[in-house]
This record gives structure tokens, C-alpha cells and sequence, in this order.
């Protein structure tokens, strides 16, 4: 229920929310997995491999793993399926109709948790953003089951934007108080990635977790005393193919193609590396002299959680030094890519220690190629 507070169209972050699933797999255990499936791959395709038919697969290690991601461990839904050398996927049991799906459970417990934080109740929330990259099914949207879960008499709607969905919900939500269409709107981003994640390719498969995020984004007027100012906000998009998932309803895998990599993630690591690195520093650095902002002076960057190499280097060309871990924190080593969570995961956990007045910048980047910057100063 709404006071009569009157409203400022000035968006803020009221507060954040956090679900991290109990199960995680550490890289050990990953390639333990991994190399079970490789050994018995190569045995029962001894004859093609030795006549040059089939190529022989490859193991995996520890040490590979962490070089090329900086990823330890991560969280995941169905950690025993996974880890099975037989099934490699998640499984779990499929929910009626009348049950509430896995996707919004996750989504629900981590709006509680934001909307705990800031001291708020459902009702006074007027609208649910469900940003995240691949949704449990077409319709009825995600968030439209979320608003109902949490007893929220408004809308929503759900929207992907891959690893940047997170940031542009935040937008977009910010856009709704400043036309003074709500006062207060959830930006919740469940985000079971171990679905489409390839778990037998080598490349790949050490990449994604499973967690959910939520952002309070409110008008100022009512924002409790500590929160943070949304001072700007920057999209852009350029489509590429070096990240893809061809998975859906009008081509979604058949009985004899499931599995397959093109129903699954796929991408072009080196050339991400190499495209989205100057695209998003320099994206940072126009953003912040729109603003008035000096990049140097940023207290704290909270990127996305995909590469612990490309967030070195864009820190980097931002900053005009090397990142300390307390300039730019990770959370990619326990939770893995997270995709449009990362970011938020990242803000969550390392920032109540910031003064008042101390600027940060929140960042996502991924498939599209797409990119969002939020920058925000503490406020009280």
C-alpha cells in the first residue's frame, strides 16, 4: 500500500538480494568428471580414433581450467547428474502446473531477500522485471509468476539481453520512476545456466553457475537512508555470433539432436576476448566524461563475472592501473559466470563498506554483444 509521499523521479538502488543454491562443484571434482567421460569416449571409439574417423578427446585439469577462466568452483541446481560421467546435464523432477516453477523459486527467494534489506513489502512494489538469459519457457513470463508469488499487485514482464540483462532490467526500471509510471520496481535475474551449458566440451565446460539475484530500484522519496544514487545509465548492442545458443521453441533439439553444440552454449573465445575488451572500456570511459566523471576517481567497479583476464585489462584501461581486488572485486572464482547475475553478485557482496559519496560503476557484457553501464554514488 502507497503513501502519499510525493515522488522526485530520481532513481535509486534501494537495496539487493542474493539466492545461492546449496550444491557447488569445485574444479576437482569438474574434471574427476570430465576425464571419465573422456576415458570412456576414447575407449568405445578406440577403432574409429585409430583409423583417423573420430578425433580422440582430450582431458581436462585443474590447472587448465583456472588459467583460462580464473573460475574454482560454482554453484549449481543438480550437482549429482552433472558430475554423472553417463548424463552430464541437470536433472530434476519436473513440476506440475500448480507448482511454482524452479525458475521463479529462485527469483522469488532472492526479491524476499532484497526487499528484507530495504525494509519494504511486497505490496508497496508496483512492478517485476524478470531479466536473465534463458527462461524456463515462453509464457506465462517468468515475472508475471514471481509478482504473483510475492503478492504484488502491478506488472511484469520478462526480458534477455544474455549477460547484460541484469543491467538493462536496472535501466529500465530506472526509466519507469523517472517518467513516474512507479515508485518502486524489482529487477529480479534467476539464472539457471547449467541448462544450456555444454558440460563434455573442454572449452566450455567449466564456465556457467546457477544462482539469482534481485535489485530494489525505487523513487528517491522513498528509498531508505542508505542506498544509491543511479547517477547514469549507457546501453549498446552489436550483434555477433562469436556467442550463441540456437535452443528454442522453433528449433529447439530433437531426440536425435539433443546435446548437440549448436542447441547448446557455444562461442568464440579468443574473438569475444579480443572485440568486447575495447568495446566496453571505452563504452566505461565516454559514459563516465558524459557524466562528469573522472574514470580514475571510480571508487569501485563491479563488472560481470565471465573472465577474470578481460575484467583485468578493462580495469586496466579504465582506472590507468592495475585493479587491486578491492578496486574490482571477483566473485567468478566460487560462483563461476553467473551471466547477467555476475555483476550484481559482485555489487551485493562488496559494497556496504563504501563511504558516502564514493562512486562505483556496475558492468555486464555478453552474447549479443551486448553491454550496460550503471553508475552510482552512495548515498548516507
Amino acid at each position: 500500500m502507497h503513501d502519499d509521499t510525493p515522488l522526485t523521479g530520481r532513481p535509486v538502488i534501494s537495496s539487493t538480494g542474493l539466492y545461492t543454491p546449496e550444491e557447488s562443484i569445485s574444479n576437482a571434482e569438474l574434471v574427476a568428471s570430465f576425464n571419465a567421460y573422456v576415458e570412456r569416449f576414447n575407449a568405445a571409439h578406440a577403432a574409429e580414433i585409430e583409423a583417423g574417423e573420430v578425433a580422440a578427446l582430450q582431458p581436462s585439469s585443474v590447472e587448465f581450467i583456472e588459467k583460462a577462466s580464473g573460475i574454482k568452483s560454482r554453484h549449481v541446481m543438480a550437482k549429482e547428474p552433472i558430475l554423472d560421467p553417463e548424463i552430464m546435464a541437470p536433472r530434476w523432477r519436473e513440476r506440475s502446473n500448480e507448482e511454482i516453477s524452479i525458475l521463479a523459486e529462485i527469483g522469488v527467494a532472492a526479491a524476499r531477500d532484497a526487499l528484507a534489506r530495504a525494509g519494504r513489502d511486497a505490496a508497496q512494489v508496483d512492478a517485476v522485471l524478470c531479466a536473465a538469459s534463458n527462461m524456463q519457457r515462453a509464457y506465462p513470463a517468468m515475472a508475471i509468476e514471481i509478482q504473483q508469488a510475492l503478492g504484488i499487485d502491478g506488472f511484469g514482464f520478462d526480458m534477455n539481453v544474455a549477460c547484460s540483462s541484469a543491467t538493462f532490467g536496472i535501466q529500465t526500471a530506472a526509466d519507469y520512476i523517472r517518467a513516474g509510471h512507479a515508485r518502486s520496481v524489482l529487477v529480479v535475474s534467476p539464472e539457471i545456466t547449467s541448462g544450456h551449458l555444454n558440460w563434455r566440451d573442454r572449452d566450455s565446460h567449466f564456465i556457467f553457475g546457477d544462482v539469482a539475484t534481485a535489485v530494489l530500484v525505487e523513487d528517491a522519496a522513498i528509498a531508505p537512508a542508505q542506498h544509491w544514487d543511479i547517477i547514469g545509465t549507457k546501453l549498446k548492442t552489436v550483434f555477433s555470433n562469436n556467442i550463441r545458443n540456437n535452443f528454442g521453441f522453433l528449433n529447439r533439439a530433437t531426440p536425435e539432436t539433443e546435446g548437440t553444440p549448436d542447441k547448446l552454449f557455444v562461442q568464440e573465445g579468443r574473438k569475444v576476448f579480443k572485440e568486447v575488451v575495447p568495446m566496453v572500456a571505452q563504452m566505461i570511459v565516454d559514459e563516465a566524461a558524459r557524466l562528469g566523471i573522472e574514470p580514475h576517481s571510480l571508487r569501485r567497479l563491479w563488472l560481470h563475472q565471465a573472465n577474470a583476464g578481460m575484467n583485468r585489462l578493462i580495469s586496466h584501461r579504465v582506472l590507468g592501473h592495475e585493479a587491486s581486488e578491492d578496486e574490482s572485486p571477483t566473485v567468478l572464482d566460487t560462483y563461476g559466470n553467473t551471466s547477467s547475475a555476475g555483476s550484481i553478485i559482485a555489487f551485493h557482496q562488496h559494497s556496504a563498506d563504501l563511504a558516502a559519496g564514493d562512486t562505483g560503476l556496475i558492468c555486464s557484457f555478453g552474447a549479443g554483444y551486448s553491454a550496460g553501464t550503471v553508475f552510482v554514488r552512495k548515498v548516507a
